[in-house]
């Protein structure tokens, strides 16, 4: 296979399994961040994510506030869209090759889940600048998903004229943990 079109179905298969695992981790970690179940866009996270998720809930139990059926079907997908990148790239995946891609799919899922924290503290910037102030469905759940890591950056960071600089630190801080976690995948 010609290696831009490799390269495309790679890119294919990692934006559409990253659009996948967003949803089920936002569904993964709502609860542990105590959301509010009642605001219609969380309503629409469970009932998108329900069938993949209430048939592996039925043979795996959740382990106290950790949703394990969704953990171990978004670690599932991660693995699926690893080794077909890997297969599709022209690699080949030995027996023994298989606890490196479990290993580097455990990472990428890390950095995802990090990443699901980045994505709301910009969204929530861009809905401060564009409705302050205002209650919408979404403004909640993003401020129920960012808020718990700006709190403490919050502390610290005092306000400058009146901006609330302290984003900025926290993009800046969970970017750098995203480039230490990937940066123990062996590829």
């Amino acid at each position: 296979m010609p290696s831009n079109v490799a390269t495309a179905l790679v890119y294919i298969i990692n934006a559409l399994s990253s659009l996948v695992l967003l949803v089920l981790l936002l569904r993964m970690v709502l609860p542990f961040l105590r959301a509010d179940f009642r605001n219609p866009i969380a309503q629409g996270i469970l009932k998108i994510t329900s069938p993949l998720v209430v048939p592996v809930r039925r043979v795996v139990p959740a382990i106290g506030r950790l949703d394990t059926a969704t953990f171990l079907l978004a670690y599932a997908i991660q693995f699926l869209a690893v080794w077909l990148s890997f297969t599709i790239l022209g690699g080949v995946a030995p027996a023994q090759f298989l606890a490196t891609l479990a290993f580097v799919s455990f990472t990428k899922l890390i950095v995802l889940t990090i990443n699901l924290f980045v994505y709301a503290i910009i969204i929530s910037i861009v809905i401060s600048w564009i409705a302050p102030g205002r209650y919408s469905p979404i403004a909640a759940l993003v401020a129920t998903i960012s808020e718990p890591v700006l709190r403490p950056f919050r502390r610290i960071i005092p306000p400058v004229g009146g901006f609330d600089i302290s984003p900025v630190f926290a993009i800046i801080a969970l970017t750098a943990l995203t480039y230490v976690v990937a940066g123990f995948q062996p590829f």
